[in-house]
């Protein structure tokens, strides 16, 4: 090859390592896996065990065009990340900062519609039907705060006063 290796290649908007194999690569992008990835390079008819330092100008825009529009690859629409959308509904695939973007305003969406899902994001509860009986405890206090020890039909002792301490106490004379 007449093209020298490089260390660090920009696909969609970020910079891949260029010593990874090229489907590995493409697993660090957001919104493409490792699956996604190898569909997109079988498609191209690229190597997927090729470092991605050794790709040429070509096929790196060529990969780039690819992962930024899938929909002109023709993969079957469960591979892409937002089937049936929405708002347009139609099969879509995003990556990077607009699949944040459009996360964000499917939680916003469902949080003004007052659904189950809406307010379970707004209380920052579990969504998707984990157990939250033990788990899910982040940020909130845990255990049983100590107190005063109650008697029945008397006022609170500390744990001092109770009278199995008194009897191991010695006795005080009169």
């Amino acid at each position: 090859m007449s093209q020298e290796f490089r260390f660090i290649v920009r696909i969609a908007g970020r910079d891949l390592q260029g010593s990874k194999k090229v489907s590995s690569a493409l697993a660090d992008i957001k919104g493409v896996g490792y699956n996604l990835g190898n569909c997109v390079l079988g498609t191209l008819r690229i190597d997927p065990k090729l470092r991605l330092g050794t790709l040429s100008d070509s096929q790196i825009t060529e990969i780039e065009k690819s992962v930024k529009n899938l929909s002109q690859l023709n993969l079957p629409p469960y591979l892409l990340n937002r089937q049936k959308d929405v708002e347009t509904g139609t099969n879509m695939h995003l990556i990077g900062s607009d699949l944040d973007f459009a996360i964000k305003n499917d939680k916003e969406r469902e949080k003004n519609v007052q659904s189950w899902r809406g307010i379970r994001h707004s209380l920052g509860l579990k969504v998707r039907g984990q157990r939250t009986r033990t788990t899910g405890r982040k940020g909130r206090t845990i255990g049983v705060k100590k107190m005063a020890m109650v008697r029945p039909g008397g006022p609170a002792q500390t744990p001092a006063a109770t009278p199995a301490a008194a009897a191991a106490a010695p006795a005080e004379k009169k």
